[in-house]
């Protein structure tokens, strides 16, 4: 276990380090993502209201909406970083040295997941961020509304983290992985979309008792897609 943490945590400091020299996410993921969110804003009129005879005033469709644009805008950007994960190591050659270092397949996995992990939670905090100012989305905060949109975004970028790498992986030695990439991953993650916005959807405006169950879900898949990465990813190195 000792050894899988180290190599964890070797393969974790080397991506955050590609990262910190390459600037990718701050140059091209974040404003990606921010775009997407723009884009999605443009698509629904903030002039929608929907009709409720109990609020003073009528909050936007927009605002109401937000929570699964919000995980649509991370989904998609993503990708961009999920294909990178093992993209540097394909266009450089070195999954060879990967193969040869002696580290622990298991800890390869999560070393590269936590470097995604990281990664999309910044980008997570931009375009939450983004979200409240661009589509004027107006809530009552308190502690537990706050814990449990925390608690979701963590299990669900530990979920999207954890399937991307695992397919990521798979597609590495294929010469249409850019392509291929989203196509595996995008329906694998189908679940944890619809249970981050239902479980946000509840942070924000309804009661927070009804998103508890729905982060459940979404442990449940991130515990999934983690176990699913640890125990096949010696076979997938061994055949990139």
């Amino acid at each position: 276990m000792f050894e899988l943490l180290r190599d964890a945590r070797m393969v974790l400091g080397k991506d955050l380090l590609i990262e910190r020299s390459s600037r990718v996410v701050t140059a091209q993921v974040v404003p990606f993502a921010v775009m997407i969110l723009i884009l999605f804003g443009f698509g629904i009129s903030p002039d929608l209201r929907i009709l409720d005879s109990t609020a003073t005033v009528a909050p936007s469709v927009l605002s109401r909406v937000t929570p699964g644009l919000l995980f649509l805008a991370v989904l998609f950007a993503s990708l961009l970083a999920i294909g990178r994960s093992f993209g540097v190591e394909a266009n450089d050659g070195t999954l060879d040295g990967l193969r040869m270092a002696g580290l622990d397949p298991a800890g390869i996995f999560l070393g590269k997941a936590g470097a995604v992990v990281v990664q999309l939670l910044g980008v997570s905090a931009v375009v939450t961020s983004g979200a409240f100012l661009f589509f004027s989305v107006r809530i009552e905060w308190s502690v537990a509304r706050a814990v449990l949109g925390v608690t979701t975004a963590g299990a669900a970028i530990t979920a999207i983290a954890a399937a991307g790498t695992l397919y990521s992986a798979l597609a590495a030695g294929q010469r249409e992985r850019e392509s291929l990439v989203p196509l595996l991953v995008i329906p694998v993650l189908a679940p944890v979309l619809l249970g981050a916005s239902q479980a946000t959807e509840a942070a924000l405006f309804g009661a927070v008792a009804d998103g508890w169950p729905w982060v459940a879900a979404l442990a449940a898949f991130a515990a999934l897609y983690v176990g699913a990465g640890i125990l096949s990813f010696e076979t997938l190195l061994e055949d990139m």
